[in-house]
């Protein structure tokens, strides 16, 4: 095999996001772009906010000496403040710029924190429905992947079950607010009994656990809904982000990591992430896009928009009969499946030329992902393809 056997494992079973995407390609060879509704990936539709044009050109026309040079591996000084001011408002107390590193989207963050903290064989404890990925991240680091669903009616954080999954070599809890794929925020008292919680685990375990709160989506909320700060609540947190979907910037790969500057052992937490984030060949976050997302740190995308498009598919969707958890930010809908088979109920759609993802590919099964960050035309063409898809699979609204 000319490929490492692990490797070829995680290939077969990579993200079915991916492998949906590309059947879309296919499709839009045989019918035509418009005559296919892909909604499979987050990748924004939306273009980045004015601010960020008048910057980037501001930079390009002004540029600074050296300014494509290497810098610290935590990056600029001035990135880091930035970050850290706007936190330290959320969080109610102080977060200094060294308690920020600046990073390759937040998935390099992510891995970032995991190979911190992992030793091998240690647990990492994930909510279904979860994002594929993460199962991948934390097998890089030599951990253990502990799936542990959240309440399967709401979607929010048992935190009872996760308590019961955790054991002496429970090394983290990767969290997800507002969530992908289910779109749901999680409110304070569920933060304050995860951390109370954690916090007892932690005295009976007599080892620090770490909360990741993966948060790109974090600043697109809905309702006059605010997604609280981790740091209020759990001490031993750590927040990965990265502005791919607020700022509309995907394929910059541009976020950060910051941990909780309360958290015991925070000083050598941070020193081991510098260096994890230069030997896992990140080395540092882009120059350029570090120097432009200082000055957008209270900047965002329409995220009236994003409402707008939740509101018409969710209301036309819930009216044929389809049923879901009505989600609070991101831009996803995680409807149930009118078929016991979730991959049976996609392939069907598939035939109306509708692209889904399957909760399966999330660990949940039963359910499917609907990404509607497209053009709201999309979504207003695909309309009487769902009601026919809707009649194929027994569902009797209108």
């Amino acid at each position: 095999m000319p490929i490492a056997t692990k490797i070829a494992g995680h290939i077969s079973k990579s993200s079915w996001i991916r492998k949906m995407f590309e059947e879309g390609e296919r499709l839009r060879q045989i019918h035509g772009a418009d005559n296919v509704y892909d909604f499979t990936i987050g990748n924004p539709d939306t273009e980045p906010p004015e601010q960020f044009r008048e910057e980037l050109l501001n930079l390009a026309r002004h540029p600074v000496p050296g300014m494509h040079r290497y810098m610290s591996n935590a990056g600029y000084a001035e990135t880091r403040g930035a970050v850290a001011e706007v936190l330290s408002e959320a969080a109610g107390f102080e977060v200094k710029a060294d308690h920020v590193i600046m990073t390759c989207g937040a998935g390099g963050a992510l891995n970032v924190v995991l190979k911190t903290i992992l030793n091998p064989g240690e647990e990492v404890i994930i909510l279904a429905p979860y994002f594929v990925e993460y199962k991948f991240y934390i097998d890089n680091h030599g951990g253990v992947p502990r799936e542990v669903w959240t309440d399967r009616e709401t979607f929010q954080l048992d935190v009872a079950a996760i308590e019961a999954a955790m054991t002496a070599k429970t090394r983290a809890i990767i969290i997800c607010s507002p969530n992908n794929p289910t779109g749901v925020i999680y409110p304070e008292e569920s933060l304050a009994a995860l951390g109370e919680m954690v916090a007892r685990m932690e005295r009976r375990f007599d080892r620090q656990i770490y909360v990741i709160s993966d948060e790109p989506y974090a600043r697109i909320s809905y309702d006059g809904k605010q997604v609280p700060n981790i740091f209020r609540f759990v001490q031993s947190s750590v927040i990965v982000t990265s502005h791919s979907k607020d700022l509309a910037l995907p394929g910059e790969r541009i976020g950060y990591l910051a941990a909780n500057p309360r958290a015991r052992g925070v000083e050598q937490f941070m020193e081991g992430a510098v260096f994890s984030n230069r030997v896992l060949g990140f080395v540092n976050a882009p120059a350029l896009m570090q120097r432009l997302v200082a000055k957008l740190q209270r900047s965002s995308v329409d995220i009236g928009e994003y409402q707008a498009k939740r509101d018409l598919f969710y209301d036309s969707l819930t009216a044929m009969g389809f049923r879901m958890v009505k989600p609070d930010g991101a831009f996803y809908l995680f409807p149930q499946s009118p078929l016991a088979d979730d991959v049976a109920f996609v392939t069907m759609a598939q035939k109306h030329r509708i692209l889904l993802v399957p909760g399966a590919g999330f660990g949940a099964p039963g359910f499917f992902r609907i990404a509607y960050c497209v053009d709201r035309g999309v979504i207003e063409r695909s309309l009487p393809a769902w009601r026919e898809l809707a009649r194929d699979a027994g569902l009797g609204g209108s």
